[in-house]
């Protein structure tokens, strides 16, 4: 399994790389989104990477970070998605974005990924909702962020009221200040 490459680009194109590693030029296939993060040809680039083997192909697929490259295994796990959607989906949607859209059964936002219509949104929403809040559990388990949404359970919030106000909230502010600025979002989305 090739997980991750450092080399230098040898070659751009509009949906792919070639890395060069001491000599060999690995074809890498990005999104739009990683390939505009990625430095020029000839310089020094690290990819994260996964390898996606068919009976009759073998497809390296590369990401800037380490989350993208998680979200697009999740997003394999999902019956009826091949790499060809998750790239799609990965070019278009942050896992914010994706996980919002998931959490707010938002099938508008789904539909607007290249290759997806309304039964292909509707059945990723059913299968990712799951997943996605494990992930999300993992994500908010840091002490802070569990105490907040503690809080917040404790004044009768649910979990999805809870995830919108956390995903973007600054980790490095005090838990009082995080709880209070939780309730204002709260108030207004409520309000």
């Amino acid at each position: 399994m090739i997980g991750r490459l450092r080399g230098v680009i040898a070659d751009r194109g509009q949906e792919t790389i070639v890395v060069d590693v001491a000599g060999v030029g690995y074809l890498v296939a990005v999104t739009p989104r990683t390939l505009t993060d990625l430095p020029g040809v000839g310089e020094e680039v690290v990819l994260h990477t996964h390898l996606h083997v068919r009976e009759d192909q073998l497809a390296l697929y590369g990401f800037a970070s380490l989350p993208d490259k998680d979200l697009f295994g999740l997003l394999l796990g999902v019956s009826g998605v091949g790499p060809k959607v998750a790239m799609a989906i990965l070019g278009t949607m942050t896992y914010e974005q994706l996980s919002a859209a998931v959490s707010s059964d938002d099938i508008a936002a789904l539909t607007a990924v290249p290759g997806i219509g309304k039964r292909s949104a509707q059945k990723l929403l059913l299968e990712l909702k799951p997943k996605l809040d494990v992930v999300d559990d993992v994500l908010y388990s840091t002490s802070a962020i569990a105490e907040v949404r503690e809080a917040l359970e404790g004044l009768g919030y649910g979990p999805d009221e809870i995830r919108g106000t956390l995903t973007d909230m600054p980790q490095d502010l005090p838990i009082e200040e995080m709880v209070r600025r939780s309730l204002q979002q709260l108030g207004k989305a409520g309000g």
